[in-house]
């Protein structure tokens, strides 16, 4: 009789929970240690006074890799999760009174950037079929495999995607390519905000990173019902199912090996056997807390760290049908942003704002008959000692003055409940060092090879996930770091 092997994963990210679900149904016996009382890792939320706030993650983007995961393991998806595609993904005000809607239909937004900013209709097709023929020769291999595996490099698909790589996409930045295809700020800076989906710098990030509008734009944006919890919720349920064992308020204190193989981890002063381990915590912290290898954990260090975010979540004592699900606030001075976020590590006087509400998808549920449940992000740089009580008051102030005269209303008397998000308080809830949301930037060329893999080189049974490691940071990236590892574990431990 075959002995079932056990795999430990560390952290209910959702990452974690993708790669319990996925290591159970290839016959692992898989628990899960989760040092908060409840799963989801940042992708989390939390009620209060009736209004109902996602706290980390707000964009939903190809919903395929949760269906994918029911269908791995033989459930329907239907009684645990829906969601319903957008029109408009995102609506974005600017400072000289342009409003743009980013609509989900690509014929919609050519009119749309023609009729508003005179940019012509064939500019905009061909940089979305551009975006999506990058996507579609370069990510899809590059996204769904391991470039660390020498077995991955040999295959012909990767042979044909670099082959594909045009000059542009390698050694021109990410804004340097949008403002070949347009000739107006505004559409040069709405196509520029797609570095943030990872953490990065438009005006350094390479120019790669124009394929993420594909995944928004072309493929579509969706919104969950319930609100981004309940993919948390989905994928918590069915990890469920498949008999995933979660042990909560478990911080794991340290990963025990032998002779260059993981064997165990402790937790609590308790030892737990181990064939495999999964991190699904930052790599940095991993090395630094969990295996005690000081080095190893400084090596990733080298990379510089992505953005992070300071939230307001605001609870509105009204209503704005001016508003969407998703909305953006431009700063006036992009270049200046990035610069302060990334080279001086400071914050901005006149900051670009992220406004999520999900009660005008679901409203009288998210928040009470007549209110709106306001989740409030802007850029932050990562945690590096800053005075984030000074930073907290001047964040606040200037997006109060720069939702004012954009909206012409009086924001200020209408918060009714408050609560906020700081990168310090990032980091010691998802040990993600030094608040990054992404783990690393993008602002290299070499950067994408340069995340940590999605395996240990130097000991056998030790694998990673998330947002700190390849393919990178948001949901997709994150779900799609399960699936390499689960090949890789598949690879080496099933066949």
């Amino acid at each position: 009789m075959l002995q079932v092997k056990k795999a430990i994963i560390v952290g209910s990210g959702i990452a974690g929970l993708a790669a319990a679900i996925r290591l159970s149904v290839q016959g692992f016996e898989v628990v899960v240690y989760e040092k908060n009382e409840y799963p989801g890792g940042k992708l989390s939320h939390f009620n209060k006074e009736g209004y109902s706030f996602d706290a980390g993650p707000s964009l939903f983007t190809q919903p395929a890799n949760v269906q994918e995961l029911f269908d791995l393991a033989k459930e329907p998806m239907a009684p645990y999760f829906s969601y319903q595609a957008l029109p408009i993904s995102f609506k974005y005000f600017y400072e000289d009174g342009v409003i743009i809607n980013a609509y989900t239909n690509n014929d919609l937004l050519a009119d749309e950037l023609a009729n508003k900013l005179g940019e012509k209709k064939s500019a905009t097709l061909n940089y979305l079929k551009d975006s999506k023929k990058v996507y579609d020769h370069i990510a899809t291999v590059f996204l769904n495999h391991s470039l660390h595996n020498k077995k991955t490099l040999f295959k012909a698909a990767i042979f044909k995607a670099i082959k594909t790589l045009r000059f542009k996409y390698l050694f021109k930045t990410m804004h340097q390519v949008n403002a070949s295809y347009f000739t107006t700020p505004h559409a040069i800076q709405l196509f520029n905000r797609f570095a943030t989906y990872n953490g990065s710098n438009p005006y350094k990030a390479p120019g790669m990173l124009s394929l993420i509008p594909h995944l928004e734009l072309s493929e579509g944006t969706f919104y969950p019902k319930g609100g981004m919890i309940s993919i948390t919720n989905a994928l918590y349920a069915l990890a469920l199912k498949k008999g995933v064992q979660f042990c909560f308020n478990s911080k794991v204190e340290k990963i025990s090996h032998e002779n260059n193989k993981v064997t165990a981890v402790e937790v609590n002063g308790k030892t737990t056997i181990a064939d495999i381990v999964v991190s699904n915590m930052d790599a940095y912290f991993t090395y630094k807390y969990l295996l005690n290898n000081s080095l190893a954990a400084t090596n990733i260090l080298k990379q510089e760290r992505s953005s992070s975010a300071f939230i307001f979540y605001w609870g509105i004592n009204a209503s704005f049908p001016q508003l969407e699900l998703h909305n953006i606030f431009f700063t006036k001075d992009y270049p200046l942003e990035f610069e302060l976020l990334f080279t001086a590590k400071t914050i901005m006087h006149d900051p670009t704002i992220y406004v999520n509400i999900t009660s005008k998808m679901e409203p009288g549920v998210q928040a009470p008959n007549g209110k709106e449940n306001w989740f409030v992000m802007v850029n932050a740089p990562a945690n590096n000692n800053q005075d984030w009580t000074a930073y907290q008051q001047q964040y606040r102030a200037a997006i109060i003055q720069k939702l004012n005269r954009i909206l012409g209303v009086d924001i200020e008397p209408l918060i009714e409940v408050e609560e906020i998000l700081d990168p310090v308080m990032i980091e010691a809830k998802t040990a993600s060092y030094m608040g990054s949301l992404y783990g690393t930037s993008s602002n290299s060329k070499m950067a994408a090879f340069l995340r940590h893999p999605n395996f240990s080189n130097k000991m056998e049974g030790l694998y990673f996930v998330g947002g700190s490691v390849h393919p990178g940071g948001g949901i997709p990236l994150c779900l799609k770091s399960a699936k390499i590892m689960s090949d890789l574990v598949a690879e080496k431990y099933t066949n």
